[in-house]
């Protein structure tokens, strides 16, 4: 007999027994969503015991409207642990061992644990796969030896997605693995890398003679590349599937700034061609919007494939846009910047205005078309893996990694 499929109005029910346990405006974040999990509603699609009921993912905003309705206190995910929600949990999910998603994955979803991803090197960025950290095993260790860079998030976090190569005499797609690697580990060295607004988001990591426990790797010995698909769609997804409510978000911000500034600021010709452009925007805004609504009610459970580039590549060049218009809008006084410079994540009340919000906003957005898998590399995989156009010639591709020409 079939099992029993769950209704809106059960999963409504079940948020509401949620919050006669545990109320968001009466207990503390890790309390309540940690109840949250248990109770499976933190990923509806993940199995049951997981944090899910095993329902279709459409269900989670059944969950987010009823918290909205009830409590005045809600959390961001993406706020809280955007690489381990968005990210690791469904990389633990499809290829982790048991102990990882008994005891990784609540952690995870309550923000007891950040996480952060260990793939970017620099003589290998857009081509994650030409990697050259290196893991040795050594008994029932992995010695890894190596560097990372453009980590975000590496310095508070508790556990990072190392992709490392086990095997150099294989293809280099081949011949990589991927490991769950404790941040606190001996020979592991955060350094900031400070952006051009003043915060130091991204680090560089420096990888000694750190020790492995062999049960942390993530699939099978060498299918590395396998695992990291999973997490790279996964975070195209995130990124790119991320919506506001209509008229928030970075073209709310926009047209606040065109409200508060235009009368006094533009001729009348000038105030119609940024009025047309704004207008434009606000139209394109609302259809990527809206695109990922109906993407997210469609979707079926399972790891997202190659149409999350859409989403990601199409957010990332609309954002460049929306706060290059800003900074017209603000106009001469949008060349002025004075941030300081902190080690420490961005927060959403760091900026009490909407002014120094674009402001921040339109360097911080430079990273959108970079961030995830560059714009570039989105558009490669929407013309070979969705239109199924021909690939660039790749020269190295079947050759072992250890015979390929690199930069010393």
């Amino acid at each position: 007999m079939p099992e029993h499929q769950i209704t809106e109005e059960e999963v409504r029910e079940r948020v509401r027994a949620l919050l006669k346990e545990a109320h968001p405006d009466k207990t503390d974040q890790f309390t309540f969503r940690g109840k949250q999990f248990d109770h499976g509603l933190a990923w509806v699609h993940f199995p049951k015991g997981y944090g899910g009921l095993g329902i279709s993912p459409g269900m989670q905003t059944i969950v987010a409207d009823e918290l909205h309705r009830n409590a005045k206190t809600t959390y961001d995910d993406m706020a809280i642990n955007p690489i381990g929600i968005g990210m690791g949990a469904p990389t633990v999910l499809t290829h982790g061992t048991e102990w990882m998603k008994t005891n990784l994955l609540r952690r995870i979803f309550t923000g007891e644990d950040i996480w952060c991803q260990l793939f970017s090197e620099p003589g290998a960025g857009s081509d994650v796969a030409g990697l050259a950290t290196r893991a040795v095993r050594e008994g029932d260790y992995w010695k890894v030896n190596g560097q990372k860079v453009w980590t975000t998030l590496a310095h508070v976090s508790r556990w990072g997605m190392l992709l490392a190569r086990t095997n150099p005499d294989a293809p280099k797609h081949s011949g990589m693995s991927y490991f769950l690697l404790d941040m606190k580990s001996p020979g592991v060295d955060v350094r900031p890398l400070y952006q051009i607004t003043g915060e130091a988001e991204f680090n560089e990591i420096f990888l000694t003679d750190v020790q492995v426990p062999a049960d942390r790797i993530m699939g099978k010995e060498g299918e590395g590349w396998k695992v990291a698909i999973t997490t790279l769609m996964n975070e195209r997804t995130a990124i790119g599937g991320a919506t506001a409510r209509r008229g928030g978000g970075a073209i709310g911000v926009l047209v606040d700034l065109w409200k508060s500034r235009a009368p006094a600021m533009y001729s009348a010709a000038h105030e119609t061609v940024m009025r047309d452009r704004i207008t434009r925007l606000y139209i394109e805004s609302e259809l990527l919007r809206m695109t990922n609504l109906r993407a997210r009610a469609a979707r079926k459970a399972g790891n997202p494939g190659p149409e999350g580039s859409v989403a990601k590549l199409a957010q990332a060049e609309l954002n460049k846009r929306i706060w290059e218009c800003a900074m017209d809008v603000i106009g001469g006084e949008s060349l002025v910047y004075e941030p300081g410079f902190a080690r420490r994540r961005p927060a959403a009340n760091d900026h009490p205005s909407r002014l120094l919000q674009a402001k921040y906003q339109f360097l911080r957005s430079r990273a959108n078309s970079i961030e995830g898998g560059t714009s570039e590399v989105m558009r490669n995989i929407l013309g070979e893996r969705v239109l199924g156009l021909p690939g660039e010639p790749r020269g190295d591709k079947d050759i072992p990694w250890k015979n390929i020409p690199r930069s010393a």
